[in-house]
Formats: C-alpha cells, structure tokens, sequence
C-alpha cells in the first residue's frame, strides 16, 4: 500500500525563499496533505462552501484589490473569516504589502502569513509542481534500480539470486545504479520515479565482500540519485522443463501503484551473463517502445515465407 506522505511547512519556505511576515503558532509542526492550492477569493467574500483549510492559500492580486475596496472592518472581518480556519499559511503574491487588518488578524489568531516576489500563476505553479514530488504516492520494492543507455530497470527477484552482482557488472560496463536492495518509488501522474532511501544510497551489497560505496568506487558518474521506471526484470533460478518465452511474442506487464510497466523474466544459470542479457533486454525494449518488434517481424517474415512455399507447391 502507498505511504501517506507529508511535507512540511518550513521545507517549503525554504525552498522558495518565502518571507516570514507572520510566524503562526503550528509554523514549527504545519504540514502540507494534498497537491493543490487555493486562491481564496470567494472566501474573502465569504462563501466557505467546499472550503478545504489543508491547502496553502494564495492571495494575488485580484483579491488584494477587492480586499482594498473595503472599508477597514470589512476588510478585517474577511481576513479573520479565513484565519479561523486552521490553514497552513496564506501567501500574498508579487510583493504586496499585507494591509494593518491582515497583520491584526494573522496574530489573533495564530496563523503564518508569507510573502513571495512572483506572480500569482508563477507561484501557484511552480508549488503545485514541488507538492506534486513531495506528496506523490509512494511504495517500497526490494530490488536494483539501474540506468541503462538511459532507460530505468528495475530488477528483481528473490534474495540471493544475483541482483546487487549483475548490478556491479552493469556498472562497470558503464550504466548508473541509483538503488540497491530497496527502492523507493513514487507515481507523479502517469510515470513511476525511483530512488534510493537516503541512508543506504549509492551504498551496495555484495556476499562475500560486504558493503562497497560505489560513487567513491567508481566515481560520481556511476551513480544517479533518481529515475524514471521504463522496465521490469525479474530473475529466477532456471527450472528445467519450465518453457521459457523464446520469441518475445507474450509481452507481459506488471502494475505498480496503478501503472502498467512491462515486465520480463530472465532465468538464471552458471554461464549466463545477466549484464548483457539485461544489456539487450533495455534495448530491446526501447525499441518496441520506438514502433519496432523484432519478435514481429521475424514472425510476419516466416509468414511470408510459408505463403510463398504453399503458392509454389499449389503450381
């Protein structure tokens, strides 16, 4: 099950250098729940109806100007209206200087108030954008995430089989590992992004050796902190008499918090080399996605051939 995930109010104002005119009581301890923003002008005019108070509010500069149209008890009495609501933070926009009533009302009643040089749309924006990473549902896979010629596979499959060996393999022909052993993967709309908990990143595990760093290994061009998910290779030990897909045809898939990935079993056995094999598998996969099926061709190829054969024997 996805992870119900949280960012808080602080890490915001710091990564955009949002400044404090008022420090709410919960500044220390606010959260940020749900990828959206609210511009509350229908609030000041107050219609509180579908109201949701988790959301960072953004007054720009249309409700700044009808704020300014109102006579001073007016205008104190829609900022306390909103205020009441126990919301994040309002953000006034563009620069513009808070009015004596919305300071007055910020204090009463506890509530943050910041303050941003971009636009209205700008800002609301790029927030969305950044609340969309932080918020983005979240699962954990034990396997090996890899950049190969720029596509991310995800490898699996049990403990023991050779994923963290292929991996240093694949990384010395090359290729980038961003995860080993778990994998953090979050769905930002349609695509799936994987990355490394903090503490173990760039970190893998090898029997017999232990623990290597592999950015200090192999320098910082081997290891990238995230990736986008384009494949999914499970390896297994062989098992004799199991029949093997041999052309390709049966594309399977696999569905990780919503999302259809293809999926591909690689059996393993002394002798085999993983890392070409995935090698050519990530290439392969390209490009199918790119229109061409090898498996396809071939097969339209045969049939071709056997039409040709059957219309020779019919003369």
């Amino acid at each position: 099950m996805a992870q119900q995930r949280s960012v808080k109010l602080s890490k915001i104002v710091d990564e955009f250098s949002l400044e404090i005119l008022n420090k709410g009581v919960d500044y220390d301890d606010a959260l940020l729940t749900i990828v959206d923003v609210n511009r509350p002008g229908l609030q000041f005019a107050g219609f509180f109806e579908y109201f949701d108070p988790r959301r960072l509010q953004v007054e720009g500069k249309a409700e700044h100007t009808y704020l300014e149209m109102l006579p001073p008890q007016e205008r104190k009495k829609s900022y306390s209206a909103l205020f009441s609501y126990e919301i994040p933070a309002l953000v006034l926009s563009r620069a513009m200087e808070p009015s004596a009533e919305c300071m007055e009302a910020a204090r009463e009643h506890g509530r943050t108030l910041l303050r941003t040089e971009e636009t209205t749309v700008i800002f609301t924006s790029q927030m969305i954008d950044a609340l969309n990473r932080y918020l983005a549902p979240c699962i954990t896979r034990h396997g090996v995430l890899m950049e190969i010629y720029g596509e991310g596979v995800l490898i699996m499959g049990d403990s023991g089989v050779g994923k963290s060996e292929t991996a240093i393999e694949l990384v010395k022909r090359g290729h980038r590992l961003i995860a080993d052993d778990a994998v953090e993967i979050s769905r930002i709309s349609n695509t799936l992004t994987g990355t490394a908990p903090e503490l173990i990143r760039h970190y893998i595990e090898l029997r017999g050796i232990g623990v290597v760093d592999v950015r200090r290994l192999f320098g910082m061009s081997a290891v990238k902190v995230e990736s986008q998910i384009d494949l999914v290779i499970n390896l297994e030990q062989w098992k004799e008499g199991f029949a093997y897909d041999r052309l390709g045809l049966d594309e399977q898939s696999i569905s990780i918090l919503g999302v259809q990935l293809p999926t591909l079993t690689i059996p393993v056995q002394p002798g085999r080399n993983l890392a070409v094999i995935i090698e050519v598998a990530t290439m392969n996969n390209r490009h199918k996605k790119m229109g061409y099926n090898a498996a396809l061709e071939l097969t339209n190829q045969l049939s071709q051939h056997m039409d040709r054969q059957n219309g020779r024997g019919a003369l």
